[in-house]
């Protein structure tokens, strides 16, 4: 069942936690593939300095003001692109960012990275604003079972040393298994 609007459209600490093992579903061509999300970060607001949005609206984050359920895609190092997906009410700048996925039959080494698993999975700035709430070439579906929360590690979000007090925040959340 893929996930609708109202999943993504509540607080966002909660929906990157709620992600975790959920499906990642990708079609390219024929080809559909199945990404277990095993690892996501959290941003939120203009006041949290590890977020795009700390610097205000501007046209590359207008999308993260926008309606939650939708893809939020950009480039990083100028070669590797990373999926968000855009949570809480309309002009409240926050998203989800997909930091690994679990493929069967593909190496986790290649899918345990935000830019590794946007190579693996063809996803670029062509799906940016994708709305991942429609069955389409991009969306997600709930697990077959609930995750338990004693299987989520909580630890500090990644390479956002420049985020002053924000790099202490505790919004990365990795499925343990």
């Amino acid at each position: 069942m893929i996930l609708k609007r109202g999943f993504y459209n509540r607080n966002t600490l909660n929906v990157a936690k709620d992600l975790l093992g959920c499906f990642l579903i990708r079609k390219i061509g024929s080809r559909t593939i199945k990404a277990m999300i095993t690892e996501t970060e959290a941003y939120m607001g203009e006041d949290d300095l590890a977020s795009h949005a700390s610097k205000g609206r501007t046209p590359r984050t207008e999308l993260m003001f926008g309606v939650a359920g939708r893809a939020y895609i950009y480039m990083i190092y100028g070669m590797y692109h990373c999926l968000n997906i855009v949570t809480e009410k309309k002009d409240f700048p926050a998203a989800v960012l997909i930091r690994a996925v679990k493929i069967e039959g593909i190496d986790y080494k290649k899918t345990n990275g935000p830019g590794k698993l946007c190579k693996v999975l063809k996803i670029d700035r062509k799906l940016n604003g994708k709305d991942i709430t429609k069955k389409g070439n991009l969306y997600i579906e709930k697990p077959a079972q609930k995750i338990s929360k004693k299987s989520i590690v909580v630890g500090r979000r990644i390479g956002i040393d420049y985020a002053k007090h924000c790099k202490e925040y505790l919004w990365r959340f990795t499925l343990s298994y």
